[in-house]
């Protein structure tokens, strides 16, 4: 049987050397023919022990925010990338942003940039949603409402003080539209706060926000 058609199954995630392996077991040397696949592009390394299926393969392959989600355990895909995905922001996101409660990293792959941010639970673990792209693939992405609250928590020198601050940060420097900030549900941002870093900031954001 081929690599093809015994990785199948598995194309649509990341997968780990260790389940390779499995797969591979009746070769006599599946750590050559790991390497084979490698130098022929039918398996892309992403980072050590983690695989995606390259595209010679002709698979359905895993989606960049599904990749973000595993290549740093656990995260979840927010910031300008879920603001671009949720369409608030007019931007597509060079590299993809992600928060974790480890430490930050930067991933530089042949799929492309991923970078992580750190955030501490229990904050981390607001508003986090699954969104299902196939059968097979089940993102982690942050809502509206927390990828914003995250881009204010994450930006450096970022302090709002005052409304009409507020306003610029939204509407002029990440170019939100306001009939879409007046959809946000700030009711479920103000149960954040008391956990939050930047309270003050968040505070002011939903101040804003009630006044559109």
């Amino acid at each position: 049987m081929d690599f093809r058609t015994i990785i199948k199954e598995y194309a649509e995630a990341p997968i780990s050397r260790h389940l390779i392996l499995e797969l591979l077991s009746n070769y006599k040397r599946p750590n050559d023919k790991i390497s084979e696949l490698l130098k022929s592009e039918e398996l892309i390394s992403i980072r050590r022990g983690l695989y995606i299926i390259g595209p010679k393969m002709n698979l359905p392959s895993p989606e960049p925010f599904l990749i973000a989600n595993h290549l740093r355990g656990p995260s979840y895909v927010s910031l300008e990338s879920a603001l671009s995905y949720w369409n608030m922001i007019p931007e597509k996101a060079y590299e993809i942003s992600s928060v974790t409660i480890k430490t930050p990293k930067l991933y530089k792959t042949l799929v492309g940039r991923f970078r992580y941010q750190q955030l501490k639970t229990p904050y981390y673990t607001y508003g986090i949603k699954n969104i299902e792209y196939s059968p097979k693939q089940t993102i982690l992405i942050a809502s509206r409402e927390k990828a914003l609250c995250d881009k204010i928590v994450l930006t450096p020198k970022i302090n709002l003080r005052s409304i009409k601050q507020t306003q610029e940060f939204l509407m002029e420097d990440l170019r939100i539209d306001s009939e879409l900030l007046s959809t946000l549900d700030t009711k479920v941002m103000e149960m954040w706060i008391e956990n939050a870093p930047k309270k003050n900031s968040l505070k002011m954001l939903v101040k804003t926000l009630m006044k559109l």
